[in-house]
């Protein structure tokens, strides 16, 4: 699989180079020249000259219309996420340009590789407060890996092709390219291979010094207590097979980050699955004891950390990553490698051998999996989230399978119940937490894999914030599954309350103020009281849809769903009692875990 491109890649550069072509049109053909085959695009007063460009090249490049900017930005994310490829979006200036912040910060926390375009007003009036005018560079200074305003159409082209780079190579994130309108209007020969500019940035894949790997498998062979803690650059870098190599050689268990899931197949006994504040209790319990974590790809999040200092106590701590800014910035390490996770693991791979003594360790481990297993109340009449989840993972296990979600109850649950057996099949928002992500990350999903089924497990609070989105996967023909958890309550915020202020209620139920009783109904929200009817909303946007509440009806649903060959929404009434657990409250350690 590709995941970045080169700087010198010419796959369709045009008859000649000595026509003028437009700003505009440059832009185009430079992406075409380095494979972009989908773009999410926005249109506006002050890119209508990227939009026109776009129509001449409709034979290369497909152009998805979301139907908000925000939308374009994820969905040019869920297309990156499940490719390792550049997601690509633009929009016009102004409101425009301001609605991709969001999704920028969250690609920049994510190390997502996207280019974002956004029209600018043309220079002669830029600081002027001229017509939807946003210095959006100076918004997004801090949220992108590059950014750029161009102001001579002469530098259109080598710019195009430094952000495509910059976006692609190292640690991977956002850049941004603003494009005044006159500068898209304005002609020149262009120069395709004009030389890059970009002085102090790297372009050579950092790679692990012989001696720290060598050093990195004695340690290996001397631990007793080894674990592996497996993050996002695992699956940045394409490393999941030599991750999975170094498990089969050496039988060290792995723990995953939120990001990670997926980079080791979740239903393998040595998968420890999620750590963290709503990881498994194992997971945690085997950080708490190892005597050696090596941790890939990962930045030491205070969502796995929780208390930084008792934070693998006992452990010499390695960390391998690719940007160096993030070792020994929030955990000091014992051994540091800085490098491609990829090249380091095939360079251990070579020469490990497992741990001289780590069979009671791994005995310790299996008993703590069968001991304190994930686990929720199958007694309960109706529907809960955790029962839907398994039961969708169930049914669709053996099918290649991309999930993506909100953020909040429901992404927690997922990432608990969904056992992933492959990279790039698990999206997410993580660094950010951003609700609405999930809809239009399924859409750019599904554009890049047409017969991979998509699903998007969400709640309705997130729901609710992309649902515009709804109408892109119908005309653009992206059948997408939504499988919705309605429990009309922002459900971690509530779980939040209900821990840590009372059970006061502030500002989270969303369903009619008209019924302020539903509230105190110990079994949920009733039906007839939930608002608004998604069943409705959906099947006015074209989509089939269909609302389950009992046990028994929701097999059967969830089957519908999948077989369905166009977009779907199932709309499942859940309690908005249930809590995320175990769960480890913010700050604190592994002994304070709550478990009911």
């Amino acid at each position: 699989m590709t995941t970045a491109y080169s700087a010198n890649e010419t796959t369709a550069m045009p008859k000649t180079l000595h026509e003028p072509m437009s700003g505009a049109d440059i832009v185009v053909q430079t992406l075409v020249n380095h494979g972009v085959e989908v773009v999410f695009a926005y249109p506006g007063g002050a890119s209508m000259p990227l939009h026109q460009a776009l129509t001449r090249f409709r034979d290369r490049v497909r152009v998805i219309l979301p139907r908000h900017e925000q939308g374009g930005g994820f969905g040019a994310q869920g297309y990156a996420r499940t490719t390792g490829r550049l997601g690509v979006c633009t929009t016009t200036s102004g409101p425009g340009a301001t609605n991709l912040v969001t999704c920028l910060a969250d690609a920049k926390l994510d190390s997502v590789p996207m280019l974002a375009i956004t029209g600018q007003v043309g220079t002669s009036v830029i600081g002027t407060d001229a017509f939807q005018e946003t210095p959006i560079v100076e918004v997004c200074r801090s949220i992108t890996k590059h950014h750029y305003l161009v102001t001579d159409v002469r530098d259109v082209a080598r710019v195009v092709r430094e952000a495509i780079y910059v976006a692609t190579t190292g640690r991977k994130g956002p850049v941004l390219i603003d494009l005044p309108k006159n500068v898209q209007l304005a002609s020149t020969v262009p120069d395709f291979q004009a030389p890059m500019d970009l002085p102090g940035y790297r372009d050579v894949e950092p790679r692990a010094n012989p001696a720290k790997i060598e050093q990195l498998a004695s340690l290996i062979r001397a631990a007793k207590r080894p674990l592996i803690y497996a993050g996002g650059g695992v699956i940045a870098s394409d490393a999941s097979e030599e991750l999975t190599a170094l498990v089969r050689k050496t039988r060290i268990p792995v723990a995953m980050t939120l990001m990670g899931l997926g980079c080791f197949p979740g239903d393998d006994p040595l998968s420890l699955d999620m750590l963290g504040m709503h990881g498994s209790v194992y997971s945690n319990v085997a950080v708490s004891e190892c005597d050696l974590l090596i941790a890939l790809g990962v930045r030491f999040d205070d969502r796995v950390t929780g208390k930084v200092s008792a934070f693998a106590p006992h452990a010499k701590i390695v960390h391998v990553d690719i940007d160096a800014s993030e070792i020994n910035k929030i955990k000091r390490t014992d051994l540091s490698i800085c490098s491609d996770v990829r090249a380091a693991l095939a360079d251990l791979n070579k020469i490990v051998d497992p741990p001289a003594d780590h069979e009671p360790w791994l005995r310790r481990v299996a008993d703590l999996k069968e001991s304190e297993p994930f686990r929720f109340n199958t007694q309960y009449a109706g529907i809960l989230p955790q029962y839907a989840i398994r039961e969708l993972w169930r049914l669709t296990r053996d099918r290649d399978t991309i999930i993506t979600t909100g953020v909040g109850q429901h992404q927690m649950w997922s990432a608990q119940y969904y056992k992933f057996r492959r990279p790039r099949r698990w999206v997410s928002s993580a660094g950010l937490g951003t609700m609405g992500f999930g809809l239009p990350a399924a859409i750019g999903a599904k554009a890049a894999h047409p017969d991979k089924l998509v699903v998007d497990i969400d709640g309705d609070g997130s729901l609710l914030m992309n649902i515009q989105e709804f109408a892109t996967a119908r005309c653009e023909k992206l059948p997408v599954k939504v499988l919705l958890l309605n429990n009309m309550h922002l459900g971690m915020v509530v779980q939040w309350e209900d821990r840590f202020h009372q059970a006061n209620r502030a500002h989270t139920y969303l369903g009619s103020i008209d019924d302020p009783e539903a509230l105190g109904r110990g079994d949920g929200i009733s039906p007839q009281h939930r608002y608004p009817d998604f069943v409705t909303v959906a099947r006015g946007f074209g989509w089939q849809a269909r609302s389950v509440s009992e046990k028994a009806e929701l097999t059967e649903a969830l089957t519908e769903m999948i077989e369905s060959p166009g977009s779907y929404l199932l709309d499942v009434l859940v309690p908005y009692q249930e809590h995320v657990l175990p769960m480890i409250p913010a700050g604190q350690t592994v002994h304070e875990l709550i478990k009911e």
